[in-house]
């Protein structure tokens, strides 16, 4: 880690290409984004399609629709079905370590001893954490539809992949999801400087608080139920809802169409400038030491 600390700053570029090095280079970055489509491809097509070859009905629903639910038509509700919970606590958990260990290591004092601005360095750990995120998407959409493939070669099924529009707002909405938290992980990270207590704030806001919100609150007051459709949460579930295809059955924890998908798509995008801005601010702000 010093020594790729030790290269000079530099063009822009330069930084995105060391901030790139150091999560490509960390063990951390190779676990967690590899979690996200295993555990994607294990419950959107592996246990339901286990489920089909042995005759049994899956969520209430017949062998038949249980196969339909695996086929190429359902590429993108398969491919992001898991992001506004599961995918997103492991991505916050990314952008959490991508910020607060610097503090913990006192790697972001040696990093800004060699001259690169506060507001460069942020840029640079963004645009590298972007990068990753898409290229993760991309992924995990490719494996997707090659076990997707696979399923509809095995059972003589037709292979009606979507269009390549709904395909690419598919890919765009699901880099918007994983990029909010990933970005909130990051504030998280640089607002209490260390990494173990914002995972866990983090995962007990994602996991626990927002659920409870939902399904508990929400059906009992109509405070909760009008606040819910501002959390990060609930309008990925809903984005997902409205990018997956109409005859799409709905059942995976977090994914329902509470909110509208524009809807969901902008409040996202405030969540996604405002963590960023507020990032930078107290990066720029506040004593590093």
């Amino acid at each position: 880690m010093t020594a790729v600390l030790a290269r000079p700053a530099g063009p822009m570029h330069r930084v995105v290409s060391v901030e790139l090095l150091k999560l490509v280079r960390r063990p951390a970055t190779w676990v967690l984004l590899g979690l996200w489509p295993s555990l994607q491809m294990v419950f959107a097509l592996l246990i339901p399609y286990v489920s089909y070859r042995r005759g049994a009905s899956f969520e209430g629903s017949p062998p038949e629709a249980v196969l339909g639910s695996t086929l190429p038509d359902r590429l993108v509700e398969n491919a992001l079905s898991g992001l506004p919970l599961f995918g997103g606590a492991l991505l916050l958990t990314l952008g959490a370590l991508l910020t607060g260990s610097e503090y913990g290591w006192g790697t972001l004092k040696t990093l800004l001893a060699q001259s690169p601005r506060r507001v460069r360095v942020l840029a640079g750990q963004l645009l590298a954490l972007e990068i990753v995120l898409a290229c993760t998407v991309a992924v995990t959409f490719l494996l997707t539809a090659g076990a997707s493939a696979l399923i509809a070669g095995a059972e003589g099924a037709p292979a009606d992949w979507p269009d390549a529009g709904a395909a690419a707002l598919g890919f765009g909405g699901g880099l918007l999801i994983a990029s909010t938290w990933g970005v909130l992980g990051m504030l998280l990270g640089t607002l209490l400087r260390s990494t173990a207590l914002p995972i866990a704030l983090g995962l007990v806001w994602l996991l626990a608080i927002e659920s409870l919100v939902v399904n508990v609150a929400a059906p009992l007051l109509d405070f909760f139920d009008s606040a819910q459709a501002a959390l990060p949460g609930v309008n990925a579930g809903s984005l997902v809802a409205a990018l997956a295809s109409p005859e799409a059955t709905l059942d995976t924890p977090g994914v329902a169409a509470i909110v509208a998908g524009p809807q969901a798509a902008w409040v996202l995008g405030v969540f996604l400038v405002g963590a960023t801005a507020l990032t930078g601010l107290l990066l720029a702000r506040r004593d590093i030491a």
